[in-house]
């Protein structure tokens, strides 16, 4: 190996873990972020002309958001001031910006790079607006979390918003190439396993360094099999309060949506193994079989009740088949959204006519004075007209007849069309009889 890439990588110091040994020691080493720090990235744009601003960089674990950071910093000549919010307070950032006004007094900028930026409170966020405002420091942040959520408004409209991907094959490849060049040996694993070592890294650059670490005193070619023995597949990226949470469920929700049963399951497993309250999945699927499949399907709501019953008597894992059984059977029934909008329609009518009265001869007479007052008079039991239809008015007096409920012809609500217009003919019918 040459004294080049020994300077490049730093492998001689075995003391330190891999993945802090081969970081990357210039913009152009950084991996599967190429859509900001290329040429005609945001960030590589910046860098070329020299003009840093304020930026979150948002990312999940592993994607480099550190080390660019970094390097960011020398490639600009700006002072690099790294604070980790977990665990840091008021002081730290008191002695932070203190030192910064002093050396931009002088002439000289500072980076302040803040991990994790997400866990400070609104209080500890404002305190970084005065100096990012007057350019005492240019701030970088570094979130797993959506910023929209996490950070408050006036923080943001000071700050760039950078998306960092996962990384992906081509870039976890690269990394383990550079890892065995800097080891000056292979890989003790065959063709497969080495796919299944970029599979259980996840998109995690540093998780795979940590793999490869543990694969070091391996002398002998390892299968899939042997490397599942021996390391552990990294936990899925799933935190079941935050973005992730909303985001899968709405995944499973528009594939249900879109007819879709197999990335429906695959949603619905992606959950469950992030450890998602399959409670909260049965409510969800519930709500789905009312909302987007209504009265195309009248069973469909049966199904996801009793899939939520099946999960409270048995359990996990075996109640969780119910879950996807119900998942399966929304996912290819048809569509219809006519009560939804239905009954949204008749909300609205009902803020804008909420003191009408019914007509007085659908209402009950219990009494002697509201049979004087004519409460049920003139009306028709329905079950004893002909053709078990009155075509009675039901809307108050004095407000005209409304069709709130419009079915399609999905599914069983065709029927329902074709019997809503039977009775509409025997309503106009019974109407010109009358008249």
């Amino acid at each position: 190996m040459s004294d080049a890439q020994m300077s490049l990588f730093e492998p001689e110091d075995d003391s330190r873990p891999l993945a802090d040994r081969l970081r990357p020691k210039s913009l152009e080493d950084v991996v599967g972020q190429d859509h900001l720090l290329g040429p005609d990235g945001p960030i590589g744009r910046m860098v070329e002309e020299q003009r840093l601003v304020s930026m979150v960089l948002w990312g999940p674990p592993g994607c480099g958001k550190t080390t660019i950071a970094r390097l960011l910093a020398e490639r600009t000549n700006l002072e690099f001031e790294p604070l980790s919010a977990t665990f840091s307070g008021v002081g730290d950032l008191r002695k932070v910006f203190t030192a910064a006004k002093k050396r931009h007094e002088m002439g000289q900028g500072t980076l302040l790079f803040v991990d994790e930026i997400h866990r400070f409170n609104r209080a500890q966020q404002d305190s970084f607006l005065p100096y990012v405002e007057d350019g005492t420091i240019t701030l970088v942040g570094a979130t797993t979390e959506n910023p929209s959520f996490e950070l408050n408004g006036a923080l943001l409209s000071r700050c760039q918003v950078f998306v960092l991907h996962r990384l992906d094959e081509r870039a976890l490849t690269t990394l383990m190439g550079r890892a065995e060049e800097a080891t000056g040996r292979p890989l003790p694993v065959d063709e497969q396993a080495r796919q299944a070592l970029i599979a259980m890294a996840d998109g995690d650059g540093r998780y795979i360094f940590n793999l490869i670490e543990q694969l070091q005193s391996i002398k002998e070619p390892l299968d899939v099999g042997s490397l599942a023995q021996l390391v552990q597949q990294r936990a899925p990226i799933y935190d079941k309060s935050q973005e992730g949470h909303y985001n899968l469920i709405s995944a499973l929700h528009k594939s249900m949506r879109g007819s879709d049963p197999d990335a429906a399951l695959y949603w619905l497993a992606r959950m469950l193994d992030g450890g998602e309250d399959p409670l909260y999945i049965a409510r969800r699927v519930v709500r789905f079989a009312t909302e987007d499949v209504g009265m195309s399907d009248p069973n469909a709501v049966q199904q996801a009740l009793a899939a939520w019953d099946v999960y409270e008597r048995l359990g996990s894992p075996e109640g969780e088949l119910a879950i996807a059984q119900a998942v399966v059977y929304l996912a290819t029934a048809p569509k219809s959204i006519a009560v939804y909008r239905g009954f949204g329609a008749a909300r609205k009518l009902a803020r804008e006519t909420g003191s009408l009265m019914p007509p007085a001869n659908i209402l009950n007479a219990p009494t002697k004075l509201m049979k004087e007052l004519g409460y049920g008079e003139g009306y028709q039991y329905d079950p004893d007209t002909e053709g078990g239809f009155s075509g009675a008015n039901y809307f108050p007096e004095g407000m005209e007849r409304q069709q709130i409920y419009r079915p399609t012809t999905h599914g069983f609500e065709k029927t329902i069309t074709d019997r809503l217009a039977y009775f509409q003919q025997m309503r106009a019918a019974k109407q010109g009889d009358s008249e």
